[in-house]
């Protein structure tokens, strides 16, 4: 079957590790189901694999992509969570938890195969392409929002680096439930693009607010870690789920996060159940997922070149 995958570990140039082309179908397994991939969306995490962060080179090749939506061999149309062995079913003796493309393979293929207990149905609302969005960035930004953040409708939350995936879609989730969001950009059209998706402001990296917020939504990391602690008001949370920019910010800004008891809270893995939710959420209030691009998957690399430079708002889908 045709899919896009990791040949090659390449730090410097995650790109030269990328394959398109043959990769045997998945086999079946007691409990798992395989599914035909109609829609899958790229993420950071694929671009981090190439540069081999969470996936060695002994287990290349290895098929990228964490998120897909398909049909299943009953034919029902399903959304694949993207998490191997969150609920302990599907697993052998001596297997672990893990996400699609550490250790087992992902969803740029024709087929993907997962226990059957991480199917999800996908709601009619929501296209192939929309559905695929869904089980990582947006899930993430979910259960940054929902669960983590303490906030509530009426509370103010920062959004650090809009563009990005979790980024997005925090900004439609928040603005959808009533929170008043903030969100900082280096570009001007992502800016406005973020004010267009429900954004009450929206400022350059650094910048000072017109006020503190209760929350902060930290993907980015070192590069605007301490903007994010300086924006808090005092008890306020700042929610981290990444750093892109970094893991090691100059300024750790201690004093100031004891001194005005500043809770920091992170955030990995969303379960099924928080996948539900999103879908009846999007379902409910009509929120959809912001798409960049949609691309058949043998342009593969013309997504993750995209992705690469930084160029995309929202996310970058792969048609099969």
């Amino acid at each position: 079957m045709f899919a896009a995958y990791a040949a090659d570990i390449a730090p410097r140039e995650p790109l030269r590790g990328l394959r398109l082309g043959d990769r045997p179908a998945p086999g079946t397994r007691p409990g798992w189901t395989r599914v035909e991939v109609r829609a899958a969306s790229l993420n950071h995490h694929d671009l981090w694999s190439l540069r081999g962060v969470g996936l060695p080179a002994e287990r290349l090749p290895m098929i990228l992509g964490t998120d897909a939506a398909g049909v299943d061999e009953d034919g029902n149309e399903v959304i694949v969570h993207p998490v191997i062995g969150l609920t302990g079913h599907g697993l052998a003796p001596g297997e672990t938890r893990s996400i699609l493309t550490e250790k087992y393979q992902g969803t740029f293929a024709e087929q993907v195969a997962v226990p059957t207990g991480n199917l999800v149905p996908k709601p009619p609302e929501l296209s192939f392409a929309q559905a695929a969005c869904l089980p990582t960035a947006w899930l993430t930004a979910y259960r940054m929002l929902f669960t983590k953040s303490g906030t509530r409708p009426g509370d103010s939350v920062l959004v650090q680096g809009a563009g990005g995936g979790v980024a997005t879609a925090a900004i439609v989730l928040g603005s959808a439930a009533g929170l008043r969001v903030l969100a900082t950009s280096r570009d001007a059209h992502r800016r406005r693009r973020a004010r267009e998706l429900g954004a009450v402001a929206a400022l350059e990296p650094g910048e000072r607010l017109p006020h503190p917020v209760d929350a902060v939504l930290e993907t980015v990391g070192a590069a605007t870690w301490s903007h994010s602690v300086k924006s808090l008001r005092p008890g306020g949370t700042l929610v981290i789920s990444g750093a892109t920019s970094g893991d090691r910010p100059a300024h750790a800004e201690l004093t100031r996060i004891f001194y005005r008891e500043i809770t920091v809270v992170g955030s990995t893995v969303a379960t099924k159940d928080e996948l539900q939710g999103l879908l009846s959420f999007c379902a409910a209030t009509g929120v959809r997922p912001v798409v960049d691009e949609v691309l058949p998957l043998d342009r593969a690399r013309d997504g993750f070149r995209r992705m690469e430079s930084g160029a995309h708002f929202g996310k970058i889908v792969f048609t099969v």
